[in-house]
């Protein structure tokens, strides 16, 4: 019977893993709200995927275990890997935690002397992106909830058509509400050896994608701000000391008002500039080199 499974999730065990450029808080999803709401959706199989790290998994499998409640939601492991160049990469089945900093090349390798199944997430975002290397993993994520500029998902749709790989759908939950918004269909058995036989056959579908609300993208940014304050006033006076008196503006204003309209004001403009810079790098060829660099005046330049 085909298994309803999600593929593409985080809990607060994906935190302080995500790497040296990113905030450390990650996500604050606990083990037993993550369970509970898999049970509340229905769903048969979930894969967790945080980063850098098999963390979560056997945390959460263990409580499942603990609560008979939960007897019929198979719990299966995975890990978001950070590539040498910043891209990420999705490993599913693995028993080993792979170091990030690897090539994709050897991350890939790795995946499959554990006979598992590599898959490209959100392969054309504007950042973390595999891109055109995205072929070299067994599955690839065409549509990512958090991909809200929505340009990224329809590069990474045709990608795969032209290349004619195996597609796979993502709700990269970071907030609990967006856990399950995307759900595929597995044609196997709910065991990891025929799920994994099964995506590498491509006998996987999705049946359901949906995109994170403003809402949900706000309060996943708060939760990173809250806790990763000391964080970010490091990384802008390293990154951006010409313009950190703006920031450290910006940062007490948040505090002294974090639900204030204004912030809803930014993201919009936010998601306008990132549609502007998507829409050049996806589909007019445009070099997405500049990205890496995180350098404001260059991205504004090209949102323009």
């Amino acid at each position: 019977m085909p298994i309803s499974a999600e593929l593409h999730c985080h809990n607060s065990f994906s935190n302080f893993h995500v790497g040296d450029d990113e905030p450390p808080y990650d996500c604050d999803i606990s083990i037993r709200d993550q369970i509970e709401r898999s049970y509340n959706l229905g769903l048969d199989a979930i894969f967790v995927t945080n980063h850098n790290t098999l963390d979560g998994y056997n945390q959460l499998l263990e409580y499942k275990n603990d609560h008979a409640k939960f007897k019929n939601i198979d719990v299966f492991p995975a890990e978001e890997i950070t590539t040498d160049t910043g891209a990420h990469v999705l490993a599913y089945g693995i028993h080993d935690a792979i170091s990030p900093g690897l090539s994709l090349e050897e991350i890939i390798d790795e995946v499959r002397k554990q006979d598992g199944v590599s898959s490209a997430p959100h392969p054309f975002s504007l950042l973390d992106a595999l891109r055109n290397d995205a072929k070299k993993c067994d599955m690839v994520e065409v549509f990512n909830s958090n991909n809200i500029d929505i340009l990224s998902n329809a590069r990474a749709t045709e990608f795969a058509l032209d290349n004619n790989m195996t597609q796979v759908a993502g709700s990269d939950s970071h907030v609990l509400s967006t856990l399950g918004r995307c759900v595929n269909v597995i044609d196997s058995e709910n065991n990891l050896d025929d799920i994994l036989h099964a995506m590498k056959k491509g006998k996987i579908s999705i049946s359901q994608t949906g995109y994170a609300l403003q809402n949900e993208t706000l309060d996943h940014l708060r939760y990173k701000i809250n806790n990763s304050k000391e964080y970010i006033f490091d990384y802008i006076s390293e990154h951006y000391p010409s313009t950190k008196w703006l920031f450290s503006l910006l940062l007490k204003l948040y505090d002294s008002n974090p639900n204030s309209h204004a912030w809803t004001l930014f993201y919009k403009l936010g998601i306008y500039f990132m549609k502007r810079i998507s829409q050049k790098i996806n589909f007019q060829n445009h070099d997405p080199s500049f990205m890496k660099d995180r350098y404001l005046p260059t991205m504004f330049k090209m949102a323009l």
